[in-house]
């Protein structure tokens, strides 16, 4: 074998590596400490403080979070199915005002619908499609957790459970801007943060609850 045959060999060899090691490196910070961060904003600090400060042991599960629903997909809604979740939406928003928790099962239910309808896990697969959610909107996720808390709570005398109609408004608050991240085509397939401050379908307000 030629000399020169053995050095483009050899400049080929390093080259997969190199490219090989500059892929290890983005996967690891997509899914290392400050990778995380960036990606889950609160939802990483909120995912500490249920591992009681441990952060290796929260960053242990955002990064199987991300491991397992990071590729997903987001699938677009009919615009028939579309129209009839928007319509679901007004019909719970006008309940709250009357019976505050039974709005919050109808949005519950609501939100894991649309979720499924997306492609993320099936609504009766709630955790898994919570940590689904949580990797593609990360930042309005949390509003389905209180949500969900609250319905699947209130009977067992947990604070969830008690939760008063103000502590409910900010639950449905904070969901709805999850809502309109689902309900929006313009999806970033796993880039982890929604639109922040801008719903697509309008304002869910306090005025709007006011009475109950």
């Amino acid at each position: 074998m030629s000399t020169g045959v053995i050095i483009v060999l050899i400049v080929i060899v390093v080259g997969v590596v190199a490219a090989a090691a500059a892929l290890a490196l983005r996967a690891r910070g997509a899914t290392g400490g400050s990778g995380l961060k960036r990606r889950f904003g609160p939802e990483y600090d909120r995912t500490v403080a249920r591992h009681d400060g441990d952060a290796k042991a929260a960053e242990r599960e955002l990064g199987e979070r991300v491991q397992e629903h990071g590729s997903l997909h987001e699938q677009p809604l009919e615009p028939a199915a579309r129209e009839q979740y928007q319509a679901r939406w007004s019909a719970a928003q006008e309940l709250f005002v009357d019976s505050p928790r039974e709005a919050m099962s109808d949005v519950d239910q609501l939100l894991g619908e649309v979720a499924g309808a997306r492609g993320f896990p099936d609504v009766q697969e709630y955790e898994k499609q919570f940590d689904a959610l949580s990797v593609h909107h990360a930042d309005h996720v949390h509003g389905y957790r209180r949500v969900h808390r609250v319905v699947t709570t209130r009977t067992n005398g947990t604070p969830e459970s008690q939760a008063g109609t103000e502590e409910m408004r900010e639950a449905m608050l904070e969901a709805r801007a999850l809502f309109d991240d689902l309900m929006s085509d313009d999806n970033r397939n796993g880039s982890g943060h929604g639109r922040s401050g801008r719903h697509a379908f309008g304002a869910f307000n306090k005025q709007a609850l006011k009475g109950s």
